[in-house]
């Protein structure tokens, strides 16, 4: 796991300049009570797997964490694989001023319905520090409409950060400290593989029977 820096706790930082660029998060939220509900179903929140499965996991990642570009091709394959499995995607930008721009972006592309495209491909960028040209190639290469991106960009960029910022207010909520973090059922936990993920799972859904 990589643990949180000051990057968000201290502010909103300069956003990179960039033809792909929406509103930048406002000041950091401050920590409240959890409100478990809005972890859970955020309307705005990008939501793969079975958005009827019986576990929901709720994934807090920054397209920067190493961790969490370890840990994504694994979840991904239990998700396709078990197919009762809720994910729910939370961007946490909290590593640098690139992690900020690319889970912008990433949101963005929900507009056009190409949310889960265009994440597994930042997730697949190499490398600790994407940089800008390095996300928009990543976006290009996946397919995203990039004029259509640009134009949700403009439109949505209130509603962008404000869900940045939500997901930000969550994270100290839950006292969470760096990515990536997972929640599964009750449970939370850092960088799993596949067995680790599928081993949760199990046990989230022996409590919930209990």
């Amino acid at each position: 796991m990589i643990k949180r820096r000051n990057f968000l706790a201290l502010g909103a930082a300069t956003l990179i300049a960039a033809p792909l660029a929406a509103p930048l998060l406002a000041d950091a939220a401050r920590a409240q009570s959890v409100d478990v509900e809005a972890i859970l179903n955020d309307p705005e929140a990008p939501v793969g797997g079975n958005p009827k499965g019986d576990v929901t996991i709720v994934a807090y990642l920054d397209y920067n964490c190493i961790y969490c570009k370890k840990s994504a091709p694994d979840l991904e394959r239990l998700v396709k694989e078990d197919g009762k499995i809720r994910l729910v995607y939370k961007d946490w930008p909290i590593l640098s001023e690139s992690s900020v721009v690319a889970a912008q972006l990433a949101i963005g592309t929900k507009f056009q319905g190409a949310y889960e495209k265009a994440h597994k491909a930042l997730m697949g960028i190499s490398g600790r520090q994407a940089d800008q040209d390095a996300i928009l190639k990543a976006l290009k290469d996946a397919g995203v409409d990039m004029k259509r991106l640009q134009a949700d960009l403009d439109k949505h960029g209130p509603k962008i950060s404000a869900l940045l910022q939500r997901n930000l207010a969550q994270a100290d909520s839950l006292g969470l400290t760096g990515t990536p973090t997972y929640l599964v059922g009750p449970f939370r936990t850092g960088t799993l593989d596949y067995a680790g993920f599928k081993q949760v799972v199990a046990d989230a859904r022996d409590r919930q029977a209990n």
